[in-house]
C-alpha cells in the first residue's frame, strides 16, 4: 500500500475519531441541580395534594420528567447532606460525626477525594458552583486561628484581601461563587473562584425568629434579603455564558432559602396566603422557574438534565403551627422535621427532567439517596469510579431511561440525624436505632426517651407517618437490619467493591447498640 494511501486512511480515521468523539460530546446532557435549603417534601404541590399553595414551576418539571416519592437525604440537616452529594459517600465515614460545620470551619471533604464536580471535569464538563457551600473552608487568619473553628461562637480575624483554600475551586468546580456556610452564619462574604468580593467592616445581626440571623461581619455589597435574587441572577448569567460555548456544564445551585434568615423579597410577601416562609418557598419555586426560562432562552432545555430536591426536611422556624392554622404541613403526612431521624427529616421532593433523554413522564417508588448523585452521572458520561470513591452511590440513571435493572435499586439507605443516631431502609422497613427523634422533637429529653425500646422498627408501606413501632413484634427484622448496617459500616461502603476505611475520628459513642 502507497504512502499516499496510508495517509488517507489515517485522516480518514481521525476525522472519523474526531466526529465520533464530537457527537459523543453532543449526546452528553448539561446538568442542573437546584439544591434548596430546610424545604419539606409537603411544601411541593406536585408531592401534597393538601398544600396550601402552588408551586406551579417544580411541578411542571414533575409532569415533564421523573418524580421520586420516595428520595432520602443522607442526613437530616444541611453540612452532612452537602458532603453525601458531593462525595456520594455518607457523611458519618469522614470527620463529622454529627452536627454541621460553621462559617469559620476546615474543609470537611479531604483532599484527594474525588467529587461529581472533579469526576465530570475528567468528562470535560465546565462545572460551576454556585450558592451556600456550607462543607469548610481555610480563610486567610491573621495570627493563630482558634483551637476550635466549629466553635458557632468564635469571630477570628481574617483577612479578607486573601483568597480562601481549599474551597469549591479546589474540589471540583472550575468557577464558583458563594458564601461560607449558613445565610444565619456569619461572616457575611461572597466569594468568587477563591477571593473574598468585599472586604466587611460593618457588624449585622437579626434576633427576629424566622429574619434571624447571627452578628457578624458583613460585607458591603451582602445584603441579605438579596442574597437568594442575587445567587440566582449569578446562575442565569452562568447559563448564558455556557450555553454556546460547544461545552456541556454541571451547575450545582445550592439555594440558601427557604432556610432562616426566611426574608422573602416583597414580591411574594403574602403570595402563599400562610406566613413568610410559604412565601419564600414561592420565592424559591420561582427561582426554578427563572433558570428553566434562561434554559429556553439559549434553546438548551431540551439537552439538560434538571434536578430539583432539597437538603432536608423543613425547620421548625417555619413556624409549624402557625402553617398548620393555614392549612399547610411541609412535612405531608410524615413525623418530624429538620434534624430528625424521622420521615419529615429525611424524604424530601426530588424530580429530575430531561426532555431528550426521558422517553415520557411518570411517578416511581423506587428508593434513592442525594449520595446516588455520583454514580448516577457517572453512569451518564460513561466512566467508572475507583473503589475509593462513591462508596455509598447507586445510579438511577437506569429507573430515568426504563431500563431493566436489579430490583431494588438500592440494597438499603442509612439515615443519619443532627445528633448522630442511625436508620436504616430496607424495602418497606425502618429501623431507627435509638428510642427518640435524634434531633430535635420530641421524644428527646431524658424524661421523654425514659421507659422508651432502644429501637424503633416502622412498617413505611403500612404506616408511612411512623406511628407504631413494631420492634418486638419483628426480632428477627431488627437483627436482619442492625447485621446489615453494621457490615455497611465496618466495610467502610455500601455497594459492592472493595473495603475501605472510615475516616477518624472514630467517635462511636451513638453506637453502643453493636455491642448488644
Amino acid at each position: 500500500m502507497c504512502r499516499i494511501q496510508i495517509s488517507l486512511i489515517i485522516i480518514l480515521l481521525a476525522s472519523w475519531s474526531s466526529l465520533h468523539a464530537q457527537q459523543h460530546q453532543e449526546q452528553r446532557p448539561n446538568i442542573i441541580i437546584i439544591f434548596a435549603d430546610d424545604m419539606g417534601y409537603g411544601d411541593v404541590s406536585s408531592f401534597n395534594e393538601d398544600a396550601a399553595f402552588e408551586t406551579p414551576h417544580i411541578d411542571r418539571l414533575a409532569e415533564n420528567g421523573v418524580k421520586f416519592t420516595q428520595a432520602y437525604t443522607t442526613s437530616a440537616v444541611c453540612t452532612p447532606t452537602r458532603y453525601g452529594l458531593l462525595t456520594g459517600r455518607y457523611n458519618w465515614r469522614s470527620t463529622l460525626k454529627s452536627s454541621v460545620t460553621w462559617g469559620f470551619s476546615e474543609p470537611l471533604i479531604s483532599d484527594g477525594r474525588l467529587t461529581v464536580g472533579e469526576m465530570l471535569q475528567e468528562s470535560d464538563y465546565h462545572t460551576a458552583f454556585i450558592g451556600k457551600w456550607h462543607l469548610g473552608w481555610d480563610w486567610e487568619f491573621v495570627g493563630s486561628p482558634p483551637e476550635n473553628l466549629d466553635d458557632p461562637n468564635i469571630r477570628p480575624e481574617v483577612d479578607y484581601s486573601q483568597p480562601i483554600k481549599n474551597g469549591p475551586n479546589d474540589r471540583g468546580f472550575s468557577y464558583s461563587y458563594g458564601f461560607s456556610a449558613s445565610l444565619d452564619m456569619p461572616p457575611y462574604v461572597y466569594v468568587e473562584d477563591n477571593m473574598p468580593t468585599s472586604i466587611p467592616t460593618e457588624t449585622t445581626v437579626n434576633y427576629d425568629e424566622k429574619g434571624f440571623w447571627r452578628e457578624g461581619l458583613t460585607g458591603p455589597d451582602f445584603v441579605h434579603v438579596d442574597v437568594l435574587p442575587h445567587l440566582t441572577d449569578q446562575s442565569v448569567q452562568y447559563i448564558h455564558r455556557q450555553a454556546n460555548s460547544g461545552q456541556p456544564f454541571f451547575l450545582y445551585y445550592a439555594l440558601p432559602a427557604p432556610h432562616t434568615p426566611i426574608l422573602p423579597i416583597t414580591e411574594f410577601m403574602g403570595k402563599s396566603n400562610t406566613n413568610m416562609y410559604g412565601d419564600f418557598v414561592l420565592q424559591v419555586d420561582d427561582v426554578v422557574g427563572q433558570i428553566t426560562e434562561a434554559l429556553k432562552q439559549n434553546n438548551i432545555l431540551e439537552k439538560t438534565m434538571i434536578i430539583f430536591t432539597t437538603d432536608n426536611g423543613a425547620s421548625p422556624r417555619s413556624d409549624y403551627p402557625e402553617l398548620a392554622r393555614a392549612g399547610h404541613n411541609p412535612s405531608y403526612i410524615f413525623r418530624g422535621h429538620k434534624a430528625d431521624i424521622f420521615e419529615g427529616g429525611l424524604r424530601v421532593p426530588f424530580v429530575v427532567s430531561w426532555p431528550d433523554g426521558i422517553p415520557n413522564s411518570f411517578e416511581t417508588d423506587e428508593t434513592i439517596s442525594t449520595a446516588d448523585f455520583m454514580a448516577t452521572f457517572a453512569d451518564l458520561v460513561g466512566t467508572s469510579l475507583p473503589d475509593n470513591a462513591g462508596e455509598d452511590s447507586y445510579s438511577f440513571l437506569p429507573v430515568l431511561l426504563q431500563q431493566e435493572y436489579e430490583k431494588p435499586l438500592r440494597e438499603a439507605t442509612v439515615l443519619h440525624s443532627i445528633d448522630g443516631r442511625f436508620a436504616i431502609v430496607k424495602d418497606e422497613w425502618k429501623l431507627i436505632f435509638w428510642p427518640g427523634s435524634g434531633g430535635w422533637s420530641s421524644p428527646r429529653t431524658e424524661e421523654e426517651l425514659q421507659g422508651l425500646p432502644s429501637f424503633q422498627l416502622y412498617n413505611l408501606e403500612k404506616d408511612p407517618s411512623e406511628k407504631l413501632n413494631l420492634v418486638y413484634l419483628y426480632p428477627d427484622k431488627v437483627k436482619e437490619l442492625k447485621s446489615l448496617l453494621e457490615k455497611y459500616i465496618n466495610e467502610g461502603r455500601s455497594t459492592p467493591g472493595a473495603p475501605q476505611a472510615n475516616d477518624g475520628p472514630e467517635r462511636w459513642e451513638q453506637l453502643d447498640w453493636m455491642d448488644l
